[in-house]
């Protein structure tokens, strides 16, 4: 937004002093010096290898039981809808020391969950290491493609993952969000194996058209998704899947929609999110695409959309009903004091009663969970966003991992 309206912050509106976009906070002193003096002062650069790696953020909620690490910034896929590239630049990766230095010191502080952000999480690509840039690219996911050469040399995603879930083994690791294309199957291997690595993945198919798809230069097909799809449930069983969809992009006709609305039924994804299509300046849709579906039209496929999701997360939420399920605990119920709330390996919420539990390590010394607790719990309902179920004793991640 800095970049976008510079010119009628500072000249015309005259609002503010200093304008500084998400790459500038190196150039601080000298923009806040030059308003100092009373001039007006703008840096909205995007830098090509700006990553924060050198600074560590500052946990300020004490005894938090999660927490996210920045792995990388950017995004060169460039989809048709998407302003990313253009508000945050092209992709470039933290270096892997500094990332491991970070989770360490959240490890140290009991964090027990950590998620690795990235606009392209899964394209990591850490070239800080000179012994390692000479090493081949990665093959894409059958069936797909991008817009741009894919880059050889650096560590990759596989490299990293691999060594944040050496840190702590009670603390569980998600990542997100990941682009489709970049699943090999090292990576998938590796989650089947780690026991601290989630056993949950965001695969954002944001249609179910290929047509569409095309349109919003995805990179793949309808077909080639659902064969991902497969793959990912044969290497990874019992996997909790979570997706992105858009309603109503440029040029989408009715089949378009009901080849969504038949996508969600057929993945019946845990986890959505689901929104109307909204154009963005500086987009190539907003160059040479068309926002043409109505916006009565896009309100009533997003509502059928979002119908049919929970519908289906339902069944596959039911499906755990009668099962044990881990249950990292964050705290209580904000609609029960008296209700404990946490999240399942599938990153499905699970709300508890609170009460005296034994725990496995020290059979006779029942106490109640706290949070950063991992608790065993019997699913007895669910929704399609929530499982309810009842406590059956407290548990390390490791020990449940080795008793199953």
């Amino acid at each position: 937004m800095a970049e976008r309206l510079k010119e009628e912050i500072l000249h015309r509106e005259k609002l503010v002093d200093v304008v500084a976009g998400p790459d500038a906070y190196r150039d601080l002193p000298r923009l806040l010096a030059a308003a100092e003096s009373g001039q007006q002062a703008a840096n909205v650069l995007l830098s090509l290898d700006e990553t924060y790696a050198d600074i560590l953020p500052v946990q300020t909620s004490a005894g938090g039981t999660t927490a996210f690490v920045s792995i990388m910034r950017g995004c060169d896929n460039m989809c048709s809808y998407c302003i990313v590239p253009f508000t945050r630049g092209r992709e470039r990766s933290r270096p892997i020391a500094s990332i491991l230095q970070e989770v360490r010191m959240l490890s140290d502080q009991g964090v027990k969950e950590v998620t690795l952000l990235g606009q392209n999480v899964n394209s990591f690509r850490d070239l800080s290491e000179v012994q390692f840039q000479s090493v081949a690219a990665p093959g894409l996911s059958r069936g797909f493609s991008t817009v741009y050469k894919a880059k050889a040399g650096g560590l990759r995603f596989s490299h990293l993952l691999d060594q944040v879930s050496r840190i702590d083994p009670e603390m569980r690791i998600r990542f997100t969000s990941p682009h489709p294309k970049d699943f090999p199957d090292e990576v998938l291997q590796l989650i089947q194996e780690r026991h601290n690595i989630c056993k949950q993945l965001h695969l954002p198919a944001q249609s179910g058209s290929t047509r569409v798809l095309e349109a919003m230069r995805r990179g793949y097909t309808r077909e080639a998704y659902l064969e991902l799809v497969h793959h990912v449930r044969d290497s990874i069983p019992g996997v909790s899947l979570s997706s992105d969809f858009i309603a109503g992009f440029c040029g989408e006709t009715e089949e378009d929609h009901l080849q969504t609305v038949s996508l969600l039924q057929e993945v019946r994804y845990n986890v959505g999110f689901l929104f109307a299509y909204s154009m963005r300046q500086k987009t190539r849709a907003h160059h040479r695409l068309q926002d043409d579906v109505p916006a009565d039209v896009k309100k009533r496929r997003l509502e059928q959309l979002i119908a049919t999701f929970r519908e289906e997360a339902a069944r596959a939420n039911a499906a755990l009903v009668g099962q044990a399920q881990l249950v990292l605990v964050e705290g209580p119920s904000k609609r029960s004091a008296s209700e404990l709330c946490g999240r399942n390996d599938g990153n499905i919420k699970v709300i508890f009663p609170d009460a005296e539990l034994e725990d496995a390590a020290e059979p006779g010394a029942p106490g109640r969970a706290q949070p950063g607790d991992y608790v065993m719990v019997k699913v007895t309902s669910a929704s399609s966003q929530t499982l309810r179920g009842v406590p059956l004793y407290r548990t390390t991640l490791s020990r449940a991992a080795a008793s199953h």
